[in-house]
């Protein structure tokens, strides 16, 4: 008879449940392609063409969107990598499905550890992405220089966790009312194609524009990593303080709600999907 061994100890518990989320990274990131080099490949080329296409947009749009001077690259991949990292860590955890996941059935399996390895696969794949990005974009057509760059990776950052905390929502409302959660994830993941900001400054807006806008947090992160980024930019009207306010209710919700529907998990909820 096959059976687990529990550790006693604190410190036993942290390492077997860092190896646990070790091995379900890796297959989160697997899972998305049978090679994980190709999982990353294939992230790269759809930032790529999403900065290739916004660049389209605004060349015909004319300089008058981008009142920042700098490096207009960087004021694309600012917006495009944040607003990608932010939907696709959205994307990873509303679609964790724990309550009847098969992966459940296994004993050293739990749901924090499938939450965590689909949020750190997500940030993985996102982060080796932009190195890889960053340094072709530098080394092969003109070098890139960043004012703060522990600013904007911590905006990038908070970008995934805000991301996470919203799939989280998303999560917990999937076992009720699967249909409506994946609209609604659908809906909002379309509407921060507009709403994230990433087309244009937020110092630009006038009053009536910024309150469309200011309700987003990703809106608030992006604006604030061009402030990170470009040396003549500050940022007057978004703050960080209040996407990690909103990321940290959202991520308490969230729980709430994914430990109330575990308590009340079934198997036969997933055959009315």
């Amino acid at each position: 008879m096959f059976y687990y061994k529990r550790n006693n100890s604190l410190l036993g518990s942290l390492v077997t449940t860092a190896e646990l989320v070790f091995h379900a990274v890796v297959r989160n990131v697997r899972s998305q392609h049978s090679n994980a080099v190709m999982a990353i490949v294939m992230n790269i080329v759809q930032v790529v063409l999403l900065v290739a296409v916004f660049y389209l947009i605004m060349s015909f749009m004319g300089t008058r969107v981008a009142k920042i001077r700098g490096e207009f690259m960087l004021y694309l991949l600012s917006g495009v990598f944040l607003f990608i990292t932010h939907v696709k860590s959205v994307g990873a955890i509303s679609g964790v499905s724990a309550a009847s996941n098969p992966m459940m059935l296994h004993s050293p399996m739990n749901m924090m550890v499938m939450l965590l390895a689909a949020a750190f696969g997500t940030l993985y794949t996102q982060v080796m992405s932009l190195v890889v990005i960053l340094f072709a974009y530098s080394v092969g057509i003109a070098p890139l220089e960043i004012q703060e760059p522990g600013g904007a990776f911590g905006m990038l950052l908070l970008a995934w966790f805000t991301g996470c905390a919203v799939g989280l929502i998303f999560m917990a409302l999937k076992p009720w009312l699967p249909n409506t959660s994946n609209i609604l994830s659908n809906v909002y993941r379309r509407m921060n194609m507009i709403f994230s900001g990433k087309m244009f400054a937020a110092n630009a807006l006038g009053g009536f524009m910024l309150g469309m806008f200011a309700w987003n947090p990703l809106f608030h992160i992006i604006d604030q990593c061009r402030g990170f980024i470009f040396r003549n930019y500050f940022p007057r009207n978004t703050n960080w303080e209040y996407a990690v306010w909103v990321g940290i209710a959202l991520l308490m919700i969230g729980l709430l709600g994914v430990f109330f529907t575990k308590k009340h998990a079934s198997q036969s909820w997933s055959a009315r999907r």
